[in-house]
């Protein structure tokens, strides 16, 4: 394989597809002036993202923390939930939180030794023509025959060969960094008003502290962050900590959205959050940025045929994703949080489904099923009671 491949974007869909490509022989260049950096996300990796690219990583050091529990809270009411994240057959806990940074370094760095060029330029232009792409950066032009767009919410690389996500296609995820404080505990407050969730997600050397809402639902960011401010405040959590804040476009999707998905060309395709493959309950993206990646790169060093890879995203990823599309509008509602809750204290079985959806193992297609099957003898009297708030939220 001699093909000339632009990817644009490194971050972990990024370098990921460099990676990929360059170990079948193709001539890639990964072009980006702004990573590693820190990125305002949770920054879990699960167990299944991290068996993607385990092989890659071997002698890179990756500065992680290791998440031993999950716990939901309900601040109003004062009550909470632990989930344990540890599998029962292991002493490893399934999910750990990576600095983004140094994440993002190494796998940058496994590109490069794989092969693949790292150009340090920022793309101002993209043009298709007569056998491939002309690039235009900062620091001159660059022709190749193919490229992949890993270039995040905001892809230049979308807009040229498809079209911007609209506002209803994005959230907005802000909050704070908040330097001189860690856990081995990730934190999640279910809300309604913004539908979502508040996270703490232990990092390395600080917490990342946050919350979500649609980029065309009317809250300001000035807002959102008031609010987290506010549960920082009343939780006591980071207490003595050094606040940062931070702001970032996440793509989140609705059902027909997926369906619609723009996802490649004959000489181009769409990896990670460029082409929206974020889940749209959790926010998280990172599974699903390296499965794309190593997707698009064996449809280029297959035959090039890409439609071959829009195809495997559909069958793989869109049923999951465009299902969790379908269960958000309900996920967030009160009574479903209460039940939830309750379900959470008091059942064994309903954390352990709790903490495979949080470790990327329960898939949401099935999600409705295991959970009616978990509710046990003390809550069946509650769950009769809220049956058509269960039928209605799954």
């Amino acid at each position: 394989m001699k093909k000339d491949v632009a990817v644009v974007g490194a971050g972990p869909a990024g370098a990921w597809a460099a990676y990929c490509l360059a170990t079948r022989g193709a001539r890639v260049t990964l072009i980006d002036p702004s990573h590693p950096r820190e990125k305002p996300c949770g920054g879990g990796v699960t167990g299944r993202a991290l068996a993607i690219v385990g092989r890659a990583l071997d002698g890179i050091h990756l500065s992680t923390r290791e998440i031993r529990s999950a716990r939901f809270i309900d601040s109003r009411a004062g009550r909470s939930a632990s989930v344990d994240l540890t599998p029962p057959d292991s002493d490893v806990p399934d999910l750990i939180v990576a600095s983004r940074a140094r994440f993002d370094a190494a796998l940058v760095t496994a590109a490069r030794r794989a092969g693949a060029t790292l150009l340090d330029s920022r793309v101002v232009d993209l043009v298709e023509e007569r056998g491939g792409f002309r690039i235009e950066t900062r620091s001159g032009t660059l022709r190749v025959g193919c490229v992949i767009g890993a270039d995040g919410a905001n892809s230049l690389v979308r807009r040229r060969v498809a079209r911007p996500f609209l506002r209803d296609q994005l959230s907005i995820a802000t909050g704070f960094f908040a330097h001189g404080a860690t856990s081995d505990e990730i934190v999640i407050e279910l809300i309604a008003n913004p539908p979502g969730y508040i996270w703490l997600f232990p990092r390395p050397d600080h917490l990342a502290i946050g919350i979500c809402a649609q980029a065309d639902s009317g809250i300001t960011v000035d807002t959102l962050r008031q609010m987290t401010a506010a549960w920082i405040e009343k939780t006591g959590l980071a207490r003595g900590a050094t606040l940062q804040p931070y702001s970032w476009p996440i793509p989140s999707l609705g059902e027909q959205d997926f369906r619609d998905l723009a996802l490649a060309g004959r000489r181009w395709c769409l990896v990670g959050d460029a082409a929206g493959l974020v889940d749209p309950i959790t926010r998280e993206g990172i599974f699903f940025a390296l499965a794309s990646a190593q997707w698009a790169a064996d449809a280029l060093g297959g035959d090039g045929d890409l439609s071959m890879y829009a195809s495997r995203v559909r069958d793989e990823a869109v049923p999951e994703l465009a299902r969790a599309a379908q269960l958000k509008a309900v996920f967030f509602r009160p009574a479903f949080t209460a039940l939830m809750m309750d379900a959470l204290q008091q059942s064994r079985a309903v954390r352990a489904v709790m903490a495979d959806l949080v470790a990327g193992r329960q898939p949401y297609a099935t999600l409705r099923w295991r959970l009616l099957k978990t509710f046990e003898l003390g809550l069946a009297y509650r769950a009769i009671v809220n049956a058509r708030n269960i039928r209605l939220a799954l």
